[in-house]
């Protein structure tokens, strides 16, 4: 019979390419792990992983099972999480996911909301970018969570967009800022653009390359840069433009660049910020809790939809 013990070796093993390396992340002796996926393939029959030098590589089976191996365990994680938040909401950790420029908008203040309803309870917000928070959503080590988000199609996911917030073109120099920039004016800027990782699949960037493209133009930047704050900085220092969520535009400028101005782009661009969650999800008391409060104060900040 299946087991999550061997559900969670499998998709490990999977994930790192590496028996060993699975054990590492497990907290398991590489045999146990090794012993786990043996058995998970002997009861469906199949052969999982081919060996191949000091790692394995997945067989195509190991691909028909990882999705439902993942459903699996965070249906196993949703039952868990409902069961104990049922119980110990007052005195038990709450877990959301919230990427960056979120938590820069009103991270503090929903922990602060949430702790004053709830003293007793623990808080973590999870995640840098709303790529790597749906990915722990899909992989059920969240529940829900608040991301930025180009579709409100997401597969195995439900998408509900609570709010936008304009994107704007900032700099230092005020002859850069009488007037809403264009397409073609941005093509032809020198700019610094934050989320250097994320830069395929970045949601700021996916509505720029758009804005760029209906007009003929290409996106083209001159710094890359990780996070928003050193591109802001950056600006303040002169070495360039950027074009970041107007959220973030009035959160860091009067900490970290107080002479750099904003200007909206011509016509408006928005980010468009949704709570998700995995389709069916039966959601504790505690994540109705987080989306209600993350909810509310996203869109006191942000235009709501």
């Amino acid at each position: 019979m299946l087991s999550l013990h061997q559900l969670r070796c499998f998709l490990a093993t999977y994930e790192h390419g590496s028996l060993t390396a699975a054990a590492e992340e497990l907290g398991y002796a590489q045999p146990s792990v090794s012993e786990q996926v043996r058995g998970l393939e002997k009861t469906l029959g199949v052969p999982l992983f081919r060996r191949v030098g000091r790692g394995v590589v997945p067989t195509t089976l190991a691909e028909t099972l990882r999705p439902y191996a993942e459903q699996a365990i965070a249906a196993a994680e949703e039952a868990r999480r409902a069961v104990q938040s049922a119980v110990s909401l007052e005195s038990g950790t709450i877990r959301f996911g919230m990427f960056g420029a979120a938590r820069l908008y009103a991270g503090a203040q929903i922990v602060a909301d949430v702790l004053e309803r709830y003293p007793g309870v623990r808080v973590e917000l999870i995640g840098q970018h709303s790529n790597e928070v749906q990915e722990q959503l899909r992989r059920g080590h969240l529940e829900a969570a608040m991301i930025a988000v180009t579709s409100v199609e997401s597969e195995g996911m439900t998408v509900i967009p609570v709010a936008r917030d304009e994107i704007v073109y900032i700099s230092a120099d005020p002859s850069r800022l009488t007037s809403p920039v264009t397409a073609s004016r941005l093509a032809n800027a020198s700019l610094i653009m934050p989320e250097t990782t994320w830069r395929s699949s970045d949601s700021v960037r996916i509505v720029l390359r758009r804005f760029l493209h209906e007009a003929g133009f290409n996106p083209q930047t001159r710094i890359e840069v990780e996070e928003v704050e050193t591109a802001v900085d950056l600006v303040g220092r002169g070495y360039g433009d950027s074009v970041i969520p107007r959220g973030g535009a009035e959160q860091l400028i009067p900490q970290l660049a107080p002479h750099v101005g904003y200007v909206s782009l011509r016509p408006r661009q928005y980010d468009v910020m949704a709570i998700v969650h995995r389709k069916g999800a039966v959601l504790s008391p505690a994540a109705k809790v987080m989306i209600e409060v993350a909810t509310r104060h996203i869109q006191s900040i942000a235009e709501p939809v």
